[in-house]
């Protein structure tokens, strides 16, 4: 049943970061209660009603200027050099400072997380930020918990994000929040979002790891494994995707990753395991059928032993954590 719309007021400015502010507004203006029911009301607030520049040199024309914006449910922060070193901060840290006490929600994406630590609203919370600028971050502002590894975190009615990607991933939390899980996933569906990541799960991921050692066609074969996991990752089938022969490839795969082939298709189907059991309504059999295990026993031998506990204790943990 569709329900009243929220408004989101997403900041602009010069030197801000494309990214954070189209990943996010693209995918709240993808959510709706039913065809042509939208769950927002966007709106891009500028300095001033002069259009501005992103980084990449991209203009954006505001719809209102910080002097004559509505009140809004959400406000959200995009990151950007401009925020973060040049003029722009100012103008925007005193328009917040006014407008988020009575604001239910306010969220920021990679660096915009540097207007909410300079009005202190962060203090002694915990905060994320794109990896980058983890050090820099903490050293100005020691009150601050950083996460430096977190895709997105929620502490009080503050949401701060890594930045680029991780802003997409926290606006379909906050779409999950308001609307529920399915116009969520439809949102992610729509914006061929590979998968809908939780805020917990870190920002250079596993496999990401084993593909920036790579070279040649092997990244491309990590690549193939991960969408390939329920099928047949033998040691042969392997050699032959990588057009080379079983000791060949056993040997220029060893020396790459440092684990065997075998080792490394476990870890492959142990980490994406992991995941899916963070998912609501995880089933631990069907889990272990659809990354490629034998057997619901063998999924649980395997996953006890990389992890020190049971996956349906692993499962329960989180959901009480969540």
């Amino acid at each position: 049943m569709a329900s009243a719309r929220r408004s989101i007021g997403i900041l602009g400015y010069d030197g801000i970061n494309a990214l954070d502010l189209i990943g996010p507004m693209e995918a709240f203006a993808s959510a709706e209660w039913e065809a042509g029911q939208r769950c927002y009301d966007l709106v891009v607030v500028g300095p001033s009603m002069a259009p501005f520049a992103a980084e990449s040199g991209a203009v954006f024309q505001p719809a209102v200027d910080l002097a004559h914006a509505p009140e809004f449910d959400t406000i959200l922060i995009p990151g950007g050099i401009g925020l973060r070193c040049g003029t722009a901060g100012d103008t925007i840290d005193r328009w917040l400072r006014e407008r988020e006490p009575r604001t239910r929600r306010v969220a920021s994406v990679c660096t915009g997380v540097y207007v909410l630590a300079r009005l202190g609203l962060l203090d002694g919370r915990r905060a994320a930020t794109h990896w980058r600028h983890v050090a820099d971050l903490r050293g100005r502002f020691p009150a601050l918990l950083v996460d430096a590894d977190a895709l997105f975190v929620k502490d009080g009615k503050y949401y701060t994000a890594a930045g680029v990607t991780a802003g997409i991933d926290l606006a379909l939390a906050l779409i999950e929040e308001d609307c529920g899980a399915p116009v969520a996933l439809s949102v992610a569906r729509e914006m061929v979002v590979y998968v809908k990541r939780p805020g917990g799960q870190s920002q250079y991921s596993e496999p990401l790891q084993f593909q920036t050692r790579a070279v040649d066609g092997m990244a491309d074969l990590v690549t193939w494994m991960l969408m390939h996991l329920k099928e047949d990752l033998s040691l042969e089938v392997l050699a032959d995707r990588a057009n080379l022969g079983v000791r060949h490839f056993s040997r220029r795969f060893k020396a790459q990753f440092d684990a065997t082939p075998a080792d490394f298709v476990l870890n492959l189907r142990l980490t994406e395991a992991r995941r899916r059991l963070t998912l609501p309504r995880s089933n631990v059999d069907k889990i272990a059928a659809s990354v490629g295990f034998p057997s619901a026993q063998a999924f649980r031998r395997a996953f006890e032993k990389h992890y020190g506990v049971s996956p349906s204790a692993y499962r329960d943990a989180f959901a009480a954590q969540a």
